[in-house]
């Protein structure tokens, strides 16, 4: 019996291999700053569009789903009239393809935003008067 109750002590007193720590630490250190870009879930990226051949690498981010473009059109608007609303429509038709939002911020900037954001305008919907005649 005498040598039961000293196998439990043994067992009881030395660490047990499923939970050792090394003598003296108390914590595990876990590298969470690898790769923090990787972890960024919305890019907010500039553009400027000075040629039409421009759009496409707009068009490629939107098509990834992950950034929100802010376009500068100045520098074609200045160029080329006709070129701006041909990337317009380019533009509008990827974000309508990818179920996203586009708009514009006053002369020099349109906004495009993948499916997950919706561009606020300001104005609330109104309902048709013979609904709220009701």
């Amino acid at each position: 019996m005498k040598d039961f109750f000293l196998q439990l002590k043994e067992k009881f007193s030395r660490p047990s291999d499923d939970n050792a720590l090394g003598a003296g630490e108390s914590y595990v250190e876990v590298n969470s700053g690898s790769n923090k870009e990787e972890k960024a879930k919305v890019i907010v990226r500039p553009f400027v569009m000075e040629e039409f051949e421009d759009i496409k690498e707009v068009l490629d981010v939107l098509r990834e789903g992950s950034t929100i473009a802010l376009v500068n059109i100045k520098p074609l608007r200045e160029k080329d009239l006709v070129e701006l609303k041909r990337a317009i429509s380019k533009l509008r038709k990827t974000c309508e393809a990818v179920e996203g939002d586009i708009a514009g911020f006053g002369e020099d900037y349109v906004v495009a935003v993948p499916y997950f954001a919706k561009i606020f305008r300001g104005q609330k919907e109104q309902l048709p008067k013979d609904d709220m005649e009701a």
